[in-house]
């Protein structure tokens, strides 16, 4: 007697599930267009890389929606960093060959602001320089998803983010070749 109880008690719960969902389920279908217009919104708004505004060399403030129409890398680097002091030199060399397409923001992270002005004047850095304050860092790491240095992050010329490298990484520069070749 137990069996056939506990066999129809399951099977009216399964019925009851099953209806809840079908009315889920068609109220989704309702409302579905503007559940996917907030959601694509939410996905363009998600592939936009986040404002920065730091203080660059000259004393104000450099912010990187003004360099927009251009793809902008964005180089988080430190001159503490072995890896990103490595890689200058093909950043150089990159820089030259494409900034009419590109402008390079290098944002120096963990430097007092001496070592900073030090480390651009010692490497000759001829591209935008900003400084990130110690304060703003771990906010500015969590926007970008930075694990480690240096990150270059490519941003299109709309404001979205195109490509992330960490490290000192030939992807990076295979990426730009193959983006400027066009």
């Amino acid at each position: 007697m137990k069996k056939p109880v506990l066999t129809l008690t399951l099977l009216s719960l399964a019925v009851t599930l099953m209806a809840a969902c079908g009315s889920k389920n068609a109220q989704s279908a309702q409302s579905a267009p503007a559940t996917e217009n907030t959601e694509m919104a939410a996905e363009a708004d998600a592939d936009m890389a986040p404002e920065i505004e730091l203080p660059n060399l000259q004393g104000s403030t450099t912010k990187l929606s003004s360099l927009r129409g251009k793809y902008v890398v964005i180089d988080f680097w430190g001159s503490w960093c072995i890896w990103c002091i490595r890689g200058i030199p093909n950043m150089k060399t990159y820089y030259a060959n494409y900034k009419d397409k590109m402008e390079i923001l290098g944002v120096d992270c963990r430097d007092t602001e001496e070592k900073w002005k030090a480390a651009v004047e010692e490497h000759q850095l001829p591209w935008l320089q900003v400084r990130c304050p110690d304060g703003q860092l771990q906010t500015l790491a969590a926007q970008y998803n930075i694990e480690g240095f240096p990150t270059k992050v490519v941003v299109d010329p709309q404001g979205k983010i195109a490509k992330v490298v960490v490290g000192e990484d030939p992807e990076f520069y295979s990426f730009l070749d193959e983006l400027f070749k066009k």
